[in-house]
């Protein structure tokens, strides 16, 4: 995602159907502390967005693999306006995480696609991470950015959809 910032109050409202969203996370728990940045700055961006506004619901999951059949079943429960997917997955491990990777988001896709519920991805897939300070500090901002990206794109797709006749 590459949306450039605009600032707060120039984002869309979260929706224009005069109903507040209610919008789910599901959250890997593998690097919690650099995926709860994400998580943390979706709310926030949420709870500055002008009214009718945005319930936000919060799932966790032990790991990046787990995310898809977790969004899929919330997405079919038809109370969700939309899902955001958020996890951390580095190389290393039992799996490469080029496979994980495309599993996870071909799997959010297919999902959206199934279901007619938008599902956003702040899924990262860094080339190289290394388990130390400097790297989680980074990473524990970037994901900050990208919880923010992710909640205004996440509310400029359901103004959108939300005048597409149905």
């Amino acid at each position: 995602m590459n949306q450039t910032s605009i600032p707060v109050s120039q984002e869309p409202q979260a929706a224009s159907r005069g109903k507040r969203c209610r919008v789910a996370v599901v959250a890997s728990r593998w690097h919690a502390e650099i995926v709860g940045s994400a998580t943390a700055a979706i709310r926030a961006s949420f709870e500055q967005m002008t009214d009718p506004g945005v319930d936000v619901d919060e799932f966790e999951v032990p790991g990046a693999f787990d995310i898809p059949l977790h969004v899929k079943r919330l997405a079919t429960l038809g109370r969700y306006d939309a899902i955001i997917a958020c996890g951390f997955i580095v190389n290393g491990g039992i799996y490469r995480h080029e496979f994980v990777s495309a599993a996870v988001i071909d799997g959010l896709m297919r999902v959206q696609l199934d279901t007619d519920t938008p599902v956003f991805s702040s899924v990262l897939t860094p080339r190289d991470f290394h388990d130390h300070e400097e790297h989680r500090r980074f990473f524990r901002e970037h994901f900050v950015v990208k919880g923010e990206e992710v909640a205004r794109a996440c509310a400029e797709t359901l103004a959108s959809l939300s005048q597409l006749p149905r």
